[in-house]
């Protein structure tokens, strides 16, 4: 006896008996796995799904900035300023002005281009560098050569690692480049020691000058102060000496604006990433939504032994996590698969042209994925908040009643949140972007949908109120009991409704992209023939006597000739394309796809300039306004005649009359043109005069409109492959997520099929039933989901694209992919509908319903 008079044994039973409380808790708090280990499995998908894109795209965009960083660190050493002008360089007597102040303690002249490589297909960045200037900024790059005046060479290159692996060049051997139309041969004297994964070279400035046709002209002058000054107070000094085009920036400012060329691209595929990890937490509300429907008695009677809601709530929140840390930890391992497996066949610019020429090293940091850790458990938990607060509400005597689980749907939520939200979310769509990115267009689509979501079972029951009544039993029973339950399909449809969403607004985004670049691609290309000295690249132009050649071949009935040029037009902004074109002043529109004017200039204005929409989206640019534009060192004012569509260009583009470009700059040469064709003449055999006949022809990069659009359409595609993707993976999940969803609702009414089966209904019939049941809730989901994905696709089409890259668009809807879409998951809901109904009405009838004996 103890000390109480209570016996030992008794003590010790109670002692042990609480750990067996404890135990059959926790068996019974982990139900969403035991039960409903598939729907489990699909929001375990979802997740991971969401956190894989997101930190792929995390660790991508991360590396390249990072080694676009580096690499421009290894260039300009230890400079304090750089000063720049326009990609065709400026006058290199500006070099000794700068040179003799007395604040500068060394100033290195820079001529950079992206020489063109013939039959490779490619470009290489050569940088020419005075070598002593440049070693008293950073003598770390100087590489190790055989001979001491190796670098001196006219014929000398220089190669990062980075760029000899890529090319497959060891030491000595020669890489051919081109200039002009012609090529000049090369060699590799050396490896540059520093290392990273920007593929350049280094040569002579002299010599890169020559090579390259650049004599007198430079393109980047990097300084550094004397100890001690003020290089705030230098740099403004700088700026009020300096021609207009040329601006004085700290090496930083310009690793800021490379990194920001990119962010509006990567945001978007963060925010596609952030959608997919909401589609997640919507598949974890309904998995754990039916999981504890199923389970409202075994939590009825924990209350009833004494657990509190507390702990059932937290348990339950439990299961959500769960779901999170394993998807999270799946998706972190798939993210890390996914950059390598992009950067090694897309590119670090995952298909957007910003970083040509990088191959970054992946770098893990515990801290990012921490970050994209934490934020799939949350998704997963804030799905499973919900359920769990609803598990909780019932008394436990009500729960614990037989039948009780049809029950669990009843509840419908007030209108107004739900209406609130969709009239927030129209007015943030009216709201202007901060700092360049359209946040309140990202939050118009979250409160869009959240409020859509809110909104369904009274979406249900409207629609499901509007289809007529059906004369057979089967299907007059499944409309009954779908419009008497009305939250059945808030719980099964909310995760489908929220893919169907987002890939409809996935798809009729990309398509009115795609058929707007195919429709501006036809205006913009009225020629027979265009030409480039080169497929890409600045080291290639036309001289005035290659055009005249051009002009003069036999077949040739016009022929228009175009320069490109990048000019730093604003302080603190990358550089924005200038085009000289010939075109008529009185008609541009034959020329260029306008979206406001064209308008006429007054006489006695100045010259017109027609830019693009990321040019008019600036400040102090608008329809009739006069802007300057820096040529040849002078500012020149010009009339803002028109605003045109310019897809290829993001950062803004400017378009001025050719002629008038050569009498203000005096420079004569092209650098691209088309040729309209005789009456009769044979496409084939102008392409091959002009191959052919024309000294270098055979460095031309010709093609026809055709051709263009083709290769156009297809950089498109690639660019877009990660959305297609994601649009792949939204649907497949969806559609599973609707096929377990409704399998398990169908699961949970075995005690129904087995009343209706004692009424003298047939397994034939409950099964058609549930057939009809199937089409008519997915029809819902579809429904909803199409009009929610239509509007979300305004939003990306007119707010979201519009200020993110300045360019917009004409909606354009895939309806047969979007049929063929409904026609396969009406077909799946059916079959799935088929064969739950199949499973459910197995078992004896007098089983399914004992129960309620």
């Amino acid at each position: 006896m103890s000390p109480t008079g209570r016996p030992e044994a008794d003590r010790a039973s109670t002692v042990a008996a609480r750990p067996v409380r404890i135990g059959v808790a926790a068996t019974l708090l982990r139900g969403a796995f035991a039960e409903q280990r598939l729907r489990a499995l699909f929001g375990v998908a979802a997740i991971a799904l969401g956190v894989a894109l997101g930190y792929a795209v995390q660790l991508i965009n991360a590396a390249a900035v990072d080694e676009l960083a580096r690499s421009s660190r290894a260039l300009a050493g230890s400079a304090d300023l750089e000063v720049q002008g326009p990609r065709s360089g400026f006058d290199e007597a500006l070099y000794p002005e700068l040179a003799r102040r007395p604040e500068v303690a060394v100033a290195s002249p820079v001529v950079e281009v992206e020489a063109a490589l013939p039959g490779r297909g490619d470009t290489l960045r050569i940088v020419g560098v005075d070598v002593f200037e440049a070693a008293r900024l950073d003598p770390s790059w100087v590489a190790a050569t055989r001979e001491r005046f190796d670098p001196f060479r006219a014929d000398a290159l220089l190669l990062s690692p980075a760029a000899a692996d890529s090319l497959g060049v060891a030491v000595g051997d020669a890489i051919d480049v081109q200039s002009g139309l012609g090529a000049v041969r090369l060699t590799v004297v050396a490896l540059l020691v520093t290392g990273g994964g920007e593929r350049y070279a280094v040569m002579d400035i002299a010599a890169a000058q020559a090579v390259f046709g650049r004599v007198g002209r430079l393109t980047r002058i990097d300084l550094a102060a004397v100890p001690g000054t003020d290089v705030a107070a230098l740099r403004e000094a700088i700026a009020r000496t300096l021609p207009p085009g040329v601006v004085v920036v700290p090496p930083d400012d310009n690793r800021a604006i490379g990194a920001g060329l990119t962010r509006s691209y990567r945001v978007n595929l963060n925010v596609l990433a952030l959608m997919a990890l909401f589609t997640g937490g919507l598949l974890v509300f309904s998995t754990q939504a039916l999981s504890i429907v199923r389970r409202r008695a075994e939590l009825a009677l924990l209350r009833v032994l004494g657990v509190t809601r507390g702990r059932i709530v937290a348990g339950l929140l439990a299961e959500g996590a769960a779901v999170g840390a394993v998807g999270s930890a799946a998706g972190l391992a798939a993210g890390a698969l996914l950059a390598a497996a992009l950067l090694r066949f897309v590119g670090a610019d995952l298909g957007s042209g910003y970083f040509r020429g990088i191959v970054p090293a992946l770098r893990f940091e515990w801290t990012t994925a921490a970050a994209f850790f934490a934020l799939g458990v949350a998704a997963a938990v804030a799905g499973a908040w919900l359920p769990a607060r609803e598990a909780v509400r019932t008394p436990p005597a009500q729960a614990l009643k037989s039948g009780d689980a049809e029950r669990g749907f009843e509840r419908v939520a007030a209108a107004w949140p739900g209406i609130a939200l969709l009239a927030a979310g129209g007015l943030a769509t009216l709201l202007p972007p901060v700092d360049g990115l359209p946040l309140f267009g990202y939050a118009a689509i979250g409160l869009l949908l959240i409020g859509t979501l809110l909104l369904l079972p009274r979406c249900a029951r409207l629609l499901l109120s509007a289809v007529p009544p059906l004369a057979a039993p089967a299907p007059g029973l499944a409309l009954a009991q779908l419009r008497g339950a009305p939250g059945q399909a808030t719980v099964s449809l909310a995760a489908i409704v929220a893919s169907v969403a987002l890939m409809v607004s996935m798809a009729i985004m990309v398509a009115s992209f795609r058929t707007s670049v195919d429709a501006w691609l036809g205006e913009l290309l009225p020629a027979d023939l265009y030409f480039r000295a080169a497929s890409a690249g600045d080291s290639a132009v036309l001289s005035p006597a290659d055009q005249a050649r051009i002009a003069a071949l036999p077949g040739v009935r016009r022929a228009d000739f175009q320069r490109e040029d990048a000019i730093a037009w604003r302080p603190g902004e990358p550089r924005i394309a200038l085009l000289a074109r010939t075109l008529d002043p009185t008609a541009p529109q034959k020329s260029l796809p306008f979206v406001a004017g064209p308008l006429a200039v007054p006489a006695g204005a100045p010259p017109p300039v027609w830019v693009s929409e990321a040019v008019a989206d600036r400040p102090g640019v608008a329809l009739g306004s006069v802007i300057r534009v820096p040529l040849a060192g002078r500012d020149h004012d010009f009339t803002v005649a028109g605003v045109w569509r310019d897809y290829s260009r993001p950062r803004g583009t400017l378009v001025i009359e050719r002629a008038r470009y050569v009498a203000l700059t005096g420079d004569q040469t092209a650098t691209n043109g088309a040729l309209w064709l005789e009456p009769g003449a044979a496409l084939a055999e102008v392409r091959s005069r002009l191959v052919h006949e024309l000294p270098g022809g055979e460095r031309l990069d010709i093609g026809t409109a055709a051709d263009i659009r083709r290769v156009s359409l297809a950089i498109f595609d690639r660019t877009f492959a990660v959305t297609y993707a994601l649009e792949l993976a939204a649907m497949v999940i969806g559609l599973a997520a609707l096929s377990s969803s409704f399998a398990a609702l169908v699961l949970a009414r075995r005690r129904e099929f087995g009343m209706l089966r004692h009424l003298g209904m047939t397994r034939g019939e409950i099964r058609a039933m549930l057939a009809v049941e199937g089409a008519l809730v997915s029809g819902v989901g579809l429904a909803v989901g199409l009009v929610q994905g239509g509007v979300i696709s305004l939003v990306l089409i007119h707010v979201v694209n519009r200020q993110s890259f300045h360019w917009s668009m004409d909606l354009a809807v895939p309806w047969a992919p979007l049929a063929g879409f409904v026609a396969v998951v009406l077909s799946l809901s059916v079959l799935t509908a088929v064969l739950a109904g199949r499973r459910a009405t197995a078992g004896d009838a007098i089983r399914a319903v004992r129960e309620d004996w």
